[in-house]
């Protein structure tokens, strides 16, 4: 009688092991997940969801909507002009009237349609990823700009000052004048539209805003 309930004892604890050697085996593994999670973030970018990249247009596919969305290239319209609006009867003009000056130059002048429209597209994928960006120096900025698919032949006068760096994209094509001027600081990153020279090489100094 002994002897069976000792036996008993011993096959009533065995199955106990496995599910202990389970738990300890599940425990390191999420010790090692959470080592990996703090070597992403100690990086040079936060982290980020890992669909926030695959989210991301590639520049080929922000050409092909070039194509497909944005007005063929033509020249920038003129300010409209004609005969002023005639105001309501009873109603009397203001004695000094101030017009409003149309611009004659700058982007909203000198970039045709078609530019316009492709700068919306490159504005917001670059701008995106240089939120991401911490501690946004020249050599880090020009990466995220290659990852994104501009070769250093469009990137022009990268420079830092402070903690801002600044740089000029080139992106003149079929005959327009598009270029884009950016300034990496993190969550207060700003890209802009500019207008470069018709024909020649791209100059920041003689670039038109």
């Amino acid at each position: 009688m002994r002897r069976t309930s000792a036996l008993t004892s011993t096959v009533a604890r065995s199955p106990r092991r496995p599910w202990h050697t389970l738990a300890i085996t599940a425990l390191a593994a999420v010790a090692l997940a959470a080592c990996g999670t703090e070597k992403t973030s100690a990086g040079g970018l936060q982290s980020k969801p890992a669909d926030t990249a695959e989210a991301r247009p590639s520049l080929t596919e922000i050409l092909d909507k070039v194509e497909e969305s944005c007005p063929p290239s033509a020249p920038p319209e003129a300010p409209p002009t004609g005969p002023a609006k005639t105001l309501p009867p009873g109603v009397t003009p203001p004695s000094n009237p101030i017009e409003p000056i149309a611009p004659t130059a700058g982007p909203e002048v000198e970039l045709n349609a078609r530019d316009w429209c492709a700068s919306n597209l490159h504005e917001e994928r670059i701008a995106q990823a240089l939120w991401d960006l911490m501690d946004p120096t020249p050599a880090k900025v020009r990466t995220i700009l290659n990852d994104l698919g501009y070769v250093d032949e469009r990137i022009h006068d990268l420079k830092q000052s402070g903690a801002t760096t600044r740089f000029f994209l080139d992106l003149r094509d079929k005959g327009g004048r598009l270029c884009l001027e950016g300034s990496a600081a993190g969550e207060k990153t700003v890209v802009d539209k500019c207008v470069a020279p018709v024909s020649g090489p791209f100059t920041p100094g003689k670039r038109n805003q």
